[in-house]
């Protein structure tokens, strides 16, 4: 590989090209599986298998990683991801598309090793700056993705699965001759020593690497019951329909990629990585407290920007404490851990905002949508306290042992 090269712009499209093939799925999936006499329950547990496969396999595949080495963990989980949106493409059968939703869940749960692989690349100064990374290719994933999944289904329904299994081949070829493998011989032999997740807690004082976890799991929480409630309640209060929404979430993404893309770093070097973990936590409550109160769509927008800008701090901080608080050899299964912790919280955010909003149903229209906001809310008042315990400087295990050497 070519010296001036950066794995990280590799890793960047790397991740931005999964995210377009997840992206793609948003608008097409539930009518495609409707082609197949899917009900909506059917279709919302086609959706949640997705994140359930994830939040079993995502601290697997960052312990493998830790042992066998970033890059080839990688690579087998593109493939892997092709071959479900393969089998999306050619599913003829609701159970096909039930098989192919779970593998590619699965092969999805990969961030977790990208976010390894940016820690074994990165010092720790610049950890979170680089996690950052990883946001944004989020955000251009959703900007691009739903797009080109609803432009492709004119064509058919098959064709953006088609398009995603051979962007996800094309990405794992990409990646097999221009990615070098990050984590080193050494600390692949001692991560081979088998340390349990909770030895890897133990190491790392416990408390700190825990709080990120709350932190990082409750927010991720009340964001997600925030996502799968907002499309329902501007419709009823402000009469909008799936395109004028899909420019609400178009924008998300891009505050997303600026300020995850491009002001990260800088903000983390001038307040730190505890400041803007908590200043992340209020802009997130602050939206979500505000937003079912909104009298016009105005102040609407003026919450999801707090919201947007919020979580575009908190979620590649916390990515960066955790990887921060721990040895370089067991960097992928904390970040798996941390991202399995992620997806049960997705799983659990979408149901619980669900049911609050059918409580919210039979009530003045003026009502709806408090009850699963403010919740959310409350929860990211607890996740606020947590940040407030969070240590501002942090020495990272991984560096210990090179001092004592010195």
């Amino acid at each position: 590989m070519a010296k001036n090269r950066s794995p990280l712009l590799i890793i960047f499209i790397t991740v931005f090209i999964d995210l377009i093939g997840f992206g793609i799925v948003i608008p097409v999936l539930p009518l495609y599986a409707q082609k197949f006499g899917a009900s909506e329950t059917t279709v919302g547990l086609l959706l949640a298998v997705y994140s359930m496969m994830q939040f079993i396999f995502a601290p697997i595949l960052g312990k493998i990683s830790d042992r066998v080495g970033r890059r080839p963990v990688l690579l087998v989980s593109l493939i892997g991801t092709s071959i479900g949106f393969l089998i999306m493409g050619l599913a003829g059968t609701l159970w096909l598309l039930f098989v192919a939703r779970i593998i590619d869940g699965i092969t999805g749960a990969n961030i977790s090793t990208a976010q390894a692989y940016i820690a074994d690349v990165t010092p720790p100064e610049d950890r979170a700056k680089s996690m950052g990374l990883i946001g944004a290719a989020f955000g251009l994933g959703f900007i691009f993705g739903p797009f080109i999944g609803g432009v492709l289904s004119k064509v058919s329904l098959g064709a953006p699965f088609y398009f995603a299994a051979l962007l996800a081949a094309a990405n794992a070829i990409a990646l097999y001759f221009l990615l070098p493998e990050s984590l080193s011989a050494e600390n692949r032999h001692l991560a081979a020593g088998r340390a349990s997740i909770q030895q890897v807690f133990k190491e790392s004082g416990n408390w700190q690497l825990g709080a990120v976890f709350a932190t990082y799991f409750f927010a991720t929480v009340a964001f997600a019951m925030l996502t799968a409630t907002f499309s329902l309640f501007t419709s009823k209060k402000f009469n909008l329909d799936e395109a004028h929404n899909g420019y609400i979430f178009a924008s998300q993404g891009v505050i997303g990629v600026i300020i995850q893309g491009g002001l990260l770093g800088r903000l983390v070097k001038l307040f730190g990585e505890k400041t803007l973990t908590i200043v992340g936590t209020a802009l997130l409550a602050l939206g979500m407290f505000t937003m079912p109160v909104s009298d016009s769509l105005k102040s609407v927008l003026m919450a999801c920007a707090a919201i947007a800008i919020g979580n575009s701090f908190v979620t590649p901080v916390l990515n960066g404490l955790a990887s921060k608080y721990v040895n370089a050899a067991w960097q992928g299964r904390v970040l798996g851990a941390l991202q399995s912790a992620a997806s049960l919280a997705r799983i659990i955010g979408p149901a619980l905002g669900g049911w609050l909003l059918m409580s919210d149903a039979s009530r003045q229209v003026a009502r709806y949508g408090i009850t699963p906001f403010w919740v959310s809310g409350a929860i990211m008042i607890i996740a606020f306290i947590l940040a407030l315990t969070l240590r501002s400087n942090v020495t990272t295990v991984a560096e210990v042992p090179a001092r004592q050497e010195g």
